[in-house]
């Protein structure tokens, strides 16, 4: 039986894991399933939040960070590595999870790109509990039959986060565009540089549904298997970082 050679690369505030294809191998047009972005949550407190996790950020401020984290309950969802440390600061434990200190900082990046995450879903394992990003809406018998006709598995595919994403010919922001992306999922072929980088860092190779190749910038697609960070609301403290979902299966 024809099979896909995967390739599965994890991303981190916008990464995510997809399935690399050979080159050689034809592209043939699949039929587009259509996905509906989420809409963000009307709460302007929530919007300040986000504001203040971005400053925090972008200034590495751990102190600062601390006071964002709620101290008791804080949680990981799906910890293969065993990670997580119960007796540790709720602080301490988000730091693991982000890498913040690795990489000359690059888990910083990560918590910065979490905060421009406007849209939330609800994490229906913990009461109360809203998760970023928020997965699109979509028909998952579609989805399900476009796996099936393609050969693939859905770590394979991605979708815009924005209308009207460029698909350019090379790794290049001048590069000559050759689609546009409507709010449907793209098959990913692979991306760009050496594994050793962060997927939202390195473009991504594509294919649209009329079989054309093309490139896509760094952190213009989503995983549906995206790692997440999650929020609770507090009546008195307001909102905090409440855990972390861990990208994959």
């Amino acid at each position: 039986m024809r099979r896909l050679a995967l390739s599965i690369l994890f991303c981190g505030l916008a990464g995510f894991v997809a399935a690399a294809e050979p080159e050689q191998r034809p592209i043939k047009p699949y039929p587009p399933v259509a996905i509906t972005l989420p809409a963000p949550p009307d709460d302007d407190s929530f919007a300040g939040f986000r504001t203040e996790l971005a400053t925090v950020a972008k200034g590495r401020i751990y102190a600062a960070l601390e006071r964002l984290v709620l101290p008791q309950g804080f949680f990981f969802d799906r910890d293969h590595g065993g990670a997580f440390n119960p007796r540790k600061p709720a602080v301490d434990n988000l730091a693991v999870a982000l890498a913040l200190e690795h990489r000359d900082g690059s888990g910083w990046t990560r918590l910065a790109a979490f905060a421009t995450e406007a849209a939330v879903e609800a994490l229906e394992s913990r009461a109360g509990v809203v998760c970023a990003p928020a997965r699109p809406s979509y028909d998952g018998i579609a989805f399900a039959r476009l796996l099936d006709t393609t050969y693939t598995i859905a770590l394979a595919w991605a979708y815009p986060r924005t209308p009207e994403t460029p698909v350019l010919a090379a790794p290049q922001p001048d590069a000559a565009v050759v689609a546009l992306l409507g709010p449907h999922f793209i098959h990913v072929l692979g991306f760009e540089g050496t594994d050793d980088e962060p997927t939202r860092t390195r473009w991504a190779r594509v294919a649209t549904p009329q079989g054309k190749t093309g490139f896509v910038e760094p952190g213009t697609l989503q995983s549906l298997a995206a790692a997440r960070l999650c929020y609770i609301k507090d009546q008195i403290a307001g909102w905090r970082i409440a855990g972390y979902v861990a990208g994959g299966n």
